[in-house]
């Protein structure tokens, strides 16, 4: 029996950012995003996420690992050093699952570390943990 709560509504309106230079994750974590009733702003790369993040005042942020120009680690340490954005949770995504890996997104603040492929499960759910409640 499946217990998941994902079609309970309870992210409806929840402002989710999703940074990966791959338009592929990209598009399935909109898809699975928005079916759950999320507002989905997408970014390519650590500068193009840079530049919305500030218009767009998102409630979560998944980051990809690597990627050109500004890698997630670099995008993570950036907001997390911005006292308007540093409490915005950013949640790393990669395909590498080690510890060094997981200890760096640590060390530049991340609050989760997920790893790819993820499915809509470990995504919504991921989402439900970090996101601010608003009563």
């Amino acid at each position: 029996m499946n217990t998941s709560t994902t079609d309970a509504g309870d992210l409806v309106g929840a402002k989710v950012m999703v940074i990966d230079d791959s338009n592929t994750i990209r598009r399935s974590a909109e898809i699975f995003l928005i079916k759950a009733g999320c507002e989905v702003i997408l970014a390519e790369d650590g500068f193009d996420a840079l530049a919305k993040i500030t218009d767009h005042q998102p409630e979560v942020i998944f980051v990809d690992v690597m990627m050109p120009r500004l890698d997630g680690y670099q995008t993570c340490a950036l907001i997390k050093k911005n006292p308007r954005l540093r409490e915005i949770p950013v949640i790393m995504l990669s395909s590498k699952d080690g510890l060094f890996d997981r200890a760096r997104g640590r060390l530049v603040g991340s609050d989760e570390y997920l790893t790819k492929p993820f499915t809509k499960d470990t995504l919504l759910e991921a989402v439900r943990r970090h996101r601010p409640h608003i009563s």
